[in-house]
């Protein structure tokens, strides 16, 4: 078992252990469709995601990846819309667990890499909810239409789900 000790613009000496291996053993309701590098390569957060906090992560990540450190910039989103909502939006709506104040996509990435944490059931939980997107996706857009609803394609990038083979 692994430690992983954080120290970032976050957080100030946060541990937690990997448990698993990395992209392995994932929870049977739990089936993402792309791995935190294709989401950071295929242009996600406008870029400002991680920035800070490379060091937790493995290096593989961030070769390709599309990243802006000074500001949220949405022609680097691979659908070149802002789907994002403020930090503070979900600090108010409850959404971000103290251990991973970035939010649904810093959980995703240490579950990727094997940490295993009690926030896990909730992160799923609001993962699955997100399929409503690929239903309305479906049933109103021609496929591979990427101009339809773009913007709820690019948020469903930024959930896991490969929206571009809808």
């Amino acid at each position: 078992m692994k430690t992983v000790t954080v120290n970032d613009k976050m957080q100030k000496n946060y541990r937690y252990f990997l448990v698993a291996k990395p992209g392995r053993n994932f929870d049977p309701e739990f089936t993402p469709e792309l791995t935190p590098r294709q989401m950071l390569e295929l242009g996600v957060f406008g870029g400002k995601y991680l920035t800070d906090c490379k060091k937790e992560f493995p290096k593989s990540w961030f070769k390709k990846a599309k990243l802006c450190s000074k500001k949220h910039d949405q022609q680097l989103n691979f659908f070149k819309i802002n789907a994002s909502q403020s930090l503070t939006v979900w600090r108010k709506n409850g959404w971000i667990h103290p251990d991973d104040p970035r939010g649904w996509f810093q959980w995703y990435c240490r579950y990727y890499i094997g940490r295993r944490h009690d926030d896990d059931s909730r992160q799923i939980k609001r993962w699955k909810a997100m399929r409503r997107h690929l239903a309305q996706i479906a049933k109103n857009c021609n496929k591979f239409d990427w101009e339809c609803r773009k913007k709820q394609r690019q948020a469903l990038l930024h959930w896991a789900y490969d929206s571009r083979n809808i």
